[in-house]
């Protein structure tokens, strides 16, 4: 997923940059749009690399005249409309999968456990998640990194408390056993770029597949 991230504030960098694969860019949108507060941040770093590119030498571009004909010729592009629904889903999110929180394809994996798998873009694996107040999702660990965006309830872990609009990174150091709140689903949106380990002691990984 373009290397690994070791904080938000290396996540959002990186996205200012445009370093970031597509589903990572629509989860980090789509939480500037929750967490509107981060967006100070960004814009400070939007700032500095407008700077830095004022104080390039210019460069020519090759075909300038036949790239400014192909641009005046397009179509303008169109203003994108929200999809309809119940709003838990930010505006990023529902552009990217066309449908809001009360329309999604879930298919149940567990006892209180349902994903919808989006499947593989821009060398990413992309799903949803709906998780059972109280539920334990299985102990595991991560081959990669993943991004999990939190986009209503809440779930802890060894890591800490994540709540709508939050981010949990995790990589190969991260061995957690993530527990969502009890007052309300938690639904989430996770970005990885390697699968899953799920690891601890057999008996535990089989009440946790469960659901006791």
């Amino acid at each position: 997923m373009t290397g690994s991230y070791d904080s938000i504030d290396t996540l959002l960098s990186r996205y200012v940059a445009g370093a970031l694969p597509e589903p990572a860019r629509v989860l980090v949108a789509a939480h500037l749009e929750l967490r509107p507060e981060n967006r100070t941040f960004v814009g400070g770093l939007e700032t500095l690399a407008g700077s830095e590119l004022e104080a390039e030498a210019p460069v020519d571009i090759g075909g300038r005249d036949a790239q400014l004909q192909a641009i005046f010729a397009s179509a303008p592009p169109q203003a994108s409309v929200p999809a309809r629904g119940d709003g838990v889903f930010p505006h990023a999110m529902r552009d990217f999968f066309g449908f809001d929180a009360d329309r999604v394809p879930w298919r149940t994996k567990m006892p209180g456990f349902r994903e919808f798998e989006m499947g593989e873009i821009d060398g990413c694996h992309v799903s949803l998640f709906w998780i059972r107040p109280g539920r334990k999702i299985p102990h595991h660990t991560h081959e990669g990194s993943e991004l999990t965006l939190v986009v209503d309830g809440a779930f802890r872990d060894t890591t800490g408390r994540y709540g709508r609009g939050d981010i949990a990174i995790a990589d190969q150091s991260v061995n957690h056993r993530p527990i969502a709140e009890v007052e309300r689903p938690c639904i989430s949106f996770a970005v990885t770029d390697a699968p899953l380990r799920f690891n601890g002691p057999i008996g535990q990984r089989l009440s946790d597949i469960l659901g006791f």
